[in-house]
């Protein structure tokens, strides 16, 4: 069995491939630029992907997955609700899932180093998570 640090990483990674995706799929039906929606599109079979992966050792490790906390996700879902009802826009979509990356990478370096017993295997697929996070935040930048 791995050790609880190792375990601990992998449902937060998980929690939050499920919260990306979550959050792109709020957004992406909405966009009207093509460039835009194929990035977020690409983006999300990024994330749906790694989740795959989490699953999968979660599985080996006999573990659970982990869904985002429902107040988190709840007030994702308000905030892309509200601020898109104010501003039907790209530059608004493109805001909303910026601060979304930002707020995710902030955490998954926190839990990188909570969980530092963690095994290489969960803290590359973290890194992982991040890169894909940076990525498309950076993708972001020319619709805000």
């Amino acid at each position: 069995m791995e050790n609880k640090d190792t375990i601990d990483l992998l449902k937060e990674c998980d929690s939050g491939t499920k919260m990306a995706v979550s959050s792109i799929d709020e957004v992406l039906e909405e966009i009207r630029d093509s460039n835009l929606r194929q990035k977020l599109s690409e983006s999300k079979e990024h994330h749906t992907k790694l989740g795959d992966e989490l699953h999968a050792l979660l599985l080996k490790y006999n573990s659970e997955e982990q869904d985002p906390a429902p107040l988190a996700k709840g007030m994702s879902w308000l905030k892309t609700n509200m601020k898109m009802g104010m501003e039907h826009s790209d530059a608004t979509a493109a805001d909303l899932i910026t601060d979304g990356c930002n707020m995710g990478i902030k955490s998954l370096y926190k839990y990188l180093n909570k969980y530092s017993a963690a095994n290489q295997v969960s803290k590359d697929i973290c890194k992982r998570l991040i890169s894909i996070e940076d990525a498309l935040c950076k993708d972001m930048r020319v619709y805000l």
